[in-house]
């Protein structure tokens, strides 16, 4: 933070250390210092006689302290949801499995696997599946000397086609140790695509790409594709062009499952894949996951009623396993900082209070504010309404209201309805198409993957809505769902 230097209080000309003596007639300089030297003398030195605290302690004091102490998490890796875990841990996904290990085993032969499309909710196994599969292909094709790599990157915050060549690059020339020959930035894509042949050429036999939440791959708006279509296209024609010697498949990953029909013609035609899809997980397979976990806690300081808890939390979130781990994960690092010897019930709720907010400030910081005040809007409508919901015919009205008392721009309905839709990839809010009879006409019901109130709560943080009086909002959301028809 800069300081002002009017916050130095030793250049301050009215700080009392510039202030005269009070009583300046009989007193000099002299005189205090003869003063304070007969202190010193009488051991009355006023700073050794202020009280300390003897119980404070220094950092490194601190830091072993608690090094000293066992806490109750044995395993924190467990209880990360992208680590990869053996194949008995994975539970509830025997089809999908099955039908990922079938198709990409090929690899396995030296030979070229198909493309595969994994679509389904956030937290379903779609990553986890595959990492599991590939990890263990590399394993065997190892011992039998088959130079195998898994190419893994995660679209979600890469912003155009260029940069989403030179990660694939980066994370080819990290697998195979080496070096990327190409900066980041200030060269053609062409050049990108170029070295990425290069060092899968020369380091690989067989290579899987694994695209994570590929849909959010947008790119350049004013490109006739999204960015994700074209480059499914380039690596799916890749080997057909004689650009990559090395055998290779494409594993895309999303949670939309309409993403493929926004993939242009070309790259349809030539990527081709075969589809397999997640569904949620049910609260008692959530259960099972988190017990093939149990054990990253020490022995018998788990209560018999956290794993339930978790698992019926997570349940409500479209069956999201990354968040029944994350959970437990909270809820145990909650009980340590605490202090307590056990990890109860307590701790689960606040951990999903936590956990709630974390995820939807992880989706709502990288948002433009147009996309926050329709999400705003619409939750507004959804904590007040009797079922959760918020009809879109509601929720723009009351985007109406925000846009004007904030003098923002304000979008057509249609364009509000479109925003709330491109949130759904987040799995923050899902709608449905209704009619409430002849008069109602057609509209949108949305509704939250969380609590509205802890997205009301998050998006307030941001200073244009904070400006919005949230008891007006309040009464704006009352009479429009009384208008409703």
């Amino acid at each position: 933070m800069d300081i002002d230097d009017s916050d130095d209080l030793s250049a301050d000309p009215g700080s009392l250390e510039d202030e005269p003596p009070a009583h300046s007639d009989g007193a000099n300089t002299a005189d205090v210092e003869r003063s304070s030297e007969s202190s010193a003398r009488n051991g009355t030195d006023q700073s050794a006689t202020e009280p300390t605290d003897a119980s404070q302690q220094s950092i490194e004091d601190m830091l072993l302290e608690f090094d000293e102490q066992q806490g109750l998490i044995r395993d924190r890796s467990l209880l990360d949801p992208n680590f990869v875990v053996e194949e008995d841990r994975i539970v509830g996904r025997d089809d999908q499995l099955q039908e990922v290990t079938k198709m990409l085993r090929v690899a396995l032969g030296d030979n070229r696997p198909p493309n595969l499309f994994l679509y389904g909710p956030s937290g379903t196994g779609k990553s986890l599946i595959t990492k599991a599969v590939c990890h263990n292909i590399s394993r065997i094709c190892e011992s039998r000397d088959i130079q195998f790599g898994t190419i893994e990157v995660n679209c979600q915050d890469l912003d155009t086609l260029g940069v989403a060549v030179y990660e694939l690059a980066q994370q080819a020339a990290d697998e195979a140790g080496v070096e990327v020959r190409v900066p980041k930035h200030g060269v053609a894509t062409k050049e990108k695509w170029d070295e990425l042949y290069r060092i899968v050429n020369e380091n690989f036999d067989s290579v899987v790409f694994v695209l994570d939440e590929l849909d959010m791959l947008v790119g350049r708006r004013d490109k006739q594709d999204p960015a994700f279509s074209r480059l499914l296209y380039q690596l799916s024609r890749a080997g057909a062009n004689d650009e990559l010697d090395a055998y290779i498949s494409v594993v895309a990953i999303s949670n939309d499952t309409k993403m493929m029909e926004a993939v242009g013609s070309r790259a349809v035609s030539s990527f081709t894949p075969e589809d397999v899809h997640f569904d949620d997980y049910d609260a008692d397979q959530l259960k099972a996951i988190l017990r093939r976990r149990q054990d990253a806690f020490h022995d018998d300081v788990v209560d018999d009623d956290v794993i339930p808890l978790a698992a019926a939390f997570a349940a409500q979130t479209h069956g999201d396993a990354r968040k029944a781990i994350d959970l437990m994960r909270v809820a145990g690092e909650l009980a340590e900082r605490e202090g307590d010897g056990r990890v109860r019930e307590e701790h689960v709720r606040a951990a999903q209070a936590k956990v709630e907010k974390n995820r939807v400030l992880e989706v709502v910081r990288g948002i433009s504010t147009q996309k926050k005040l329709c999400l705003y809007a619409t939750a507004a409508v959804a904590s007040q309404s009797a079922d959760g919901t918020a009809r879109s015919t509601t929720g723009y009205r009351v985007y109406q209201y925000l846009t004007d008392a904030i003098d923002a721009d304000q979008y057509h309905q249609e364009t509000y309805v479109n925003k709330m839709k491109e949130l759904t990839t987040y799995s923050l809010v899902d709608f449905e198409r209704r009619s409430h009879g002849p008069s109602s006409g057609m509209f949108l019901e949305f509704q939250f993957g969380e609590r509205p109130e802890t997205i009301l709560e998050t998006l307030r943080e941001d200073s244009r809505i904070e400006m919005v009086s949230e008891s007006e909002v309040h009464s704006v959301v009352k009479a429009q769902i009384r208008n409703q028809t």
